[in-house]
């Protein structure tokens, strides 16, 4: 018996009609499907897919042992996530040992900072892997916001909100345009750097951007003080206007 395929499937930003067609196929005749999500959780990936799936599908809910309880540097979160990411490509391959064909959704792009990542370099060298491209988090929001992120020759920086203020301040400095993602708790960090480089004043804020409950405004006040993890923040560049 050959082996199955795995996929990494990017499903977009979070509208369901931002999937690819190539997605939307794949998914539809997966005979597995793997999402990641919280404890207790169903997971936004699977929001997505909602509806896309086959009636015999088998799922496979590849449910994180922690997420911001304990910061990414700790030593206990590197050995938490390896070992579940070891134990999540086990179960995949046993599927794909048996014929079976996996996908692997992923929201966004599965290589942009996507849950994909660590299932494919644990798995790609030993099955045949496809990977799928997705709309990226930060397309959806700057294109929900009506926010041209990028004009002429400006230079786009992307930025984790979980980097210290330093690090933070020193990449802003240098950039023509921004995207800071993952806020949450890090929310007034960020704000407070914004607006010691006198960058708030052109700061867009986008929660959820293309799902249920987005928000969109200019960066919030003083009194904002927390974001949920789906939440960034543009820095549009000032670059030439043809």
């Amino acid at each position: 018996m050959s082996a199955g395929r795995l996929y990494g499937v990017g499903v977009g930003p979070g509208d369901p009609e931002l999937m690819t067609l190539k997605a939307a196929r794949l998914i539809r005749a997966a005979p597995v499907v793997a999402y990641f999500c919280k404890q207790g959780q169903r997971g936004h990936g699977r929001t997505i897919i909602e509806g896309f799936l086959a009636d015999d599908v088998i799922e496979e809910k590849l449910a994180y042992p922690m997420t911001t309880e304990v910061p990414a540097g700790d030593p206990v979160y590197h050995s938490a996530l390896g070992g579940f990411y070891d134990e999540s490509a086990r179960r995949l391959a046993a599927h794909l040992d048996a014929g079976r064909d996996v996908v692997v959704v992923s929201e966004g792009d599965p290589f942009f900072y996507g849950s994909f990542m660590p299932i494919f370099h644990r798995l790609a060298s030993s099955y045949e892997t496809e990977v799928v491209a997705g709309v990226s988090g930060m397309a959806g929001c700057w294109t929900r916001a009506r926010t041209p992120i990028t004009y002429g020759d400006d230079i786009l920086t992307v930025l984790p909100a979980t980097l210290d203020a330093a690090a933070l301040k020193r990449h802003l400095e240098l950039a023509d345009a921004a995207v800071i993602m993952k806020l949450g708790r890090h929310f007034p960090k960020v704000r407070a750097v914004l607006e010691e480089l006198d960058l708030a004043a052109r700061t867009v804020y986008v929660e959820r951007g293309t799902m249920a409950g987005e928000k969109i405004m200019k960066l919030p006040p003083a009194d904002f003080t927390g974001a949920p993890y789906f939440a960034m923040l543009l820095v549009p560049g000032q670059g030439r206007l043809l």
